[in-house]
C-alpha cells in the first residue's frame, strides 16, 4: 500500500507551495470514490462540497499568512459518534435515522475545524461503539490491512477512522476509546492509535457508551501525528516532540492477564519488538499485576459498559430495538439487571484500583503490553457469534485493563514490513500523557528492527 506523509511533511509541503489543500482534499475524495477501494464501507457520508470549500479558505488564508496553525488544510474523518453542525449523528446505527440534525459541532471536531483541519466526512464504526472487532452489519464492514483479498477485520469501534487513515482517504482521524476503540483498529492496520487520559479531551457532542470510560483521541501514521491531534483536541499548544532515547528506559511488562493467550505472531512480534528495546538498552523487567486479576469480577455483570450504555439505551432501545444489532443490543441489555447498588460498587472498586495500580507502576516510565491477543480475524469466521464473541474478547482484554485503571495509552506498529500487524501498547497512569508520547516516540523505529 502507498507509503502516505506524516502531518508535519504535509504541513512543510503546504508551507512551501508544493502541494494545497485543494489538491489534498481532491485526492482523498478520489480514494473514497474508487469502486476498487474501500471507500463505500469506510465513510457513512463523505462532505465533498464543504471539504472543498474549506480547502479553498484555508488555501486563501495561507496565502495571506492568516493560516490558523501550520495544519490548516489537511484532510481529517471524523468518527460517527460526533455530532457536526447540520447532520446527523448516527452512530453507525439506523435507531438514529430519524433524529434531528446537529445544531453545532462537538466540541473536538470544533477544535479540528479552529486549528484549520479540513472534515472530510463521517468514518464507518461498530454501532454505538459495542465491539472491538468493527463489523457493522447497517454500513457494511471495511477490510483491514492484513490480506485484503481474503477480508480480514478492521477492529473497531473506529473501525473507518483507521482504514480511512491506513488508504489516505483522510490523514488523521477522529476516534473514541472505551476499551481499545482508537488503539485496537491502529494496531490491526499498522498504524498508531492513541487513548489519553479521559479528563483531557471533553466528550461534550460524542455519542457515550460508558462515560466513567469513554476517551477521545487520533489515529495517524505516526507517534507524532497523534501527539498533534492530540494537543488539539486536549486545547493545549502544539509543541515539538522529543523523542526520549531508549536507552535508561525503565519498562514494565505486566505478565498477569496480559501475556495469556496470545496469538504466536503477536508473542513472537512482541517478544523481539522487548529484545530490541532491551538491545538499545532500555530496562525492562516482567511484574506480576495482582490488580489485574480484579477487573474480570468487576465485569462479571457488564461492567460500566453496561450499566450506563443501558442508561442512555433504555427508551431508544425499547422503540427501535429490532433495528439494533442483536449483538449490541444483547450487550447493552446486560445493564438492566445491575442494581444501583452494583454501580456503586464498581464505583468503589474501580476507585481502589486506580490506587493500588498506580503506587505499583510508580517505579517505571511505562507498562508495555501486546495492544491484543489476537491478530485481525477473517470477517468470514465470525459469522458464528460464538466465534465473534471470543475474537471479540481477545481483541479487547488488554486495552481494557488500562481503561478500568485510567491511564493513557498508545499503539504503535511492531511488526515487520509484509508481516500480519501487531500493536505494542505502552502504558501509563492518568496524566503521563506527553511522558508516553515521548518514550513511544523513542522507540517507534526500533521495535521493528
Amino acid at each position: 500500500m502507498p507509503d502516505f506523509p506524516t502531518l508535519a511533511k504535509l504541513a512543510e509541503d503546504l508551507e512551501s507551495g508544493r502541494t494545497t489543500s485543494r489538491q489534498l482534499v481532491e485526492a482523498c475524495i478520489a480514494r473514497i470514490a474508487d469502486p476498487a477501494g474501500e471507500g463505500q464501507r469506510v465513510f457513512i457520508h463523505v462532505d465533498k462540497d464543504a471539504a472543498l470549500a474549506a480547502a479553498d479558505a484555508m488555501d486563501g488564508l495561507r496565502k495571506v499568512k492568516a493560516a490558523p496553525s501550520r495544519y490548516a488544510g489537511i484532510p481529517i474523518s471524523i468518527k460517527d459518534l460526533f455530532d457536526i453542525r447540520g447532520q446527523v449523528t448516527r452512530a453507525g446505527s439506523r435507531a438514529l435515522d430519524d433524529s434531528s440534525p446537529a445544531e453545532q459541532d462537538a466540541v473536538t471536531v470544533a477544535r479540528l475545524r479552529k486549528a484549520g483541519f479540513v472534515v472530510i466526512g463521517r468514518t464507518n464504526m461498530t454501532e454505538f461503539a459495542y465491539s472491538g472487532i468493527g463489523i457493522n452489519p447497517h454500513y457494511g464492514t471495511p477490510k483491514g490491512a492484513w490480506n485484503r483479498a481474503e477480508g480480514h477485520v478492521p477492529g473497531g469501534s473506529s473501525s473507518g477512522a483507521a482504514v480511512s487513515v491506513l488508504d489516505g482517504m483522510a490523514h488523521g482521524a477522529l476516534g473514541t476509546d472505551t476499551g481499545g476503540s482508537c488503539r485496537i483498529p491502529a494496531a490491526y492496520n499498522g498504524i498508531v492509535g492513541y487513548k489519553p487520559t479521559q479528563r483531557r479531551v471533553p466528550l461534550d457532542g460524542s455519542v457515550p457508551l460508558s462515560f466513567s470510560l469513554d476517551s477521545i483521541g487520533p489515529l495517524a501514521r505516526s507517534v507524532s501525528c497523534c501527539a498533534i491531534l492530540d494537543a488539539v483536541l486536549a486545547n493545549e499548544p502544539v509543541t515539538a516532540l522529543k523523542p526520549r532515547p531508549v536507552k535508561g528506559m525503565r519498562l514494565a511488562v505486566p505478565t498477569t492477564i496480559a501475556l495469556d493467550d496470545l496469538d504466536a505472531e503477536v508473542s513472537e512480534t512482541f517478544e523481539r519488538a522487548l529484545k530490541s528495546l532491551a538491545d538499545h538498552g532500555a530496562i525492562i523487567e516482567r511484574i506480576e499485576m495482582a490488580e489485574f486479576h480484579d477487573i474480570g469480577p468487576m465485569n462479571a455483570k457488564g461492567g460500566f459498559a453496561a450499566s450506563e450504555s443501558y442508561a442512555w439505551h433504555r427508551y431508544l432501545i425499547t422503540a427501535k430495538g429490532d433495528v439494533y444489532d442483536p449483538r449490541v443490543s444483547v450487550r447493552i441489555m446486560r445493564g438492566e439487571a445491575q442494581s444501583a447498588a452494583d454501580y456503586i460498587d464498581l464505583l468503589n472498586e474501580r476507585r481502589s484500583l486506580i490506587a493500588r495500580v498506580n503506587a505499583r507502576i510508580a517505579p517505571y516510565d511505562a507498562l508495555v503490553l501486546p495492544t491484543t491477543a489476537n491478530t485481525p480475524p477473517k470477517i468470514a469466521d465470525l459469522a458464528d457469534d460464538k466465534a465473534f464473541t471470543t475474537q471479540n474478547l481477545r481483541a479487547l482484554r488488554n486495552c481494557t485493563l488500562i481503561n478500568m485503571i485510567d491511564g493513557c495509552a498508545i499503539s504503535i506498529p511492531a511488526h515487520r514490513q509484509g508481516d500480519v500487524p501487531v500493536g505494542l501498547m505502552l502504558a501509563g497512569a492518568g496524566g503521563s500523557d506527553r511522558r508516553i508520547f515521548e518514550l513511544a516516540a523513542g522507540m517507534e523505529t526500533v521495535i521493528r528492527v
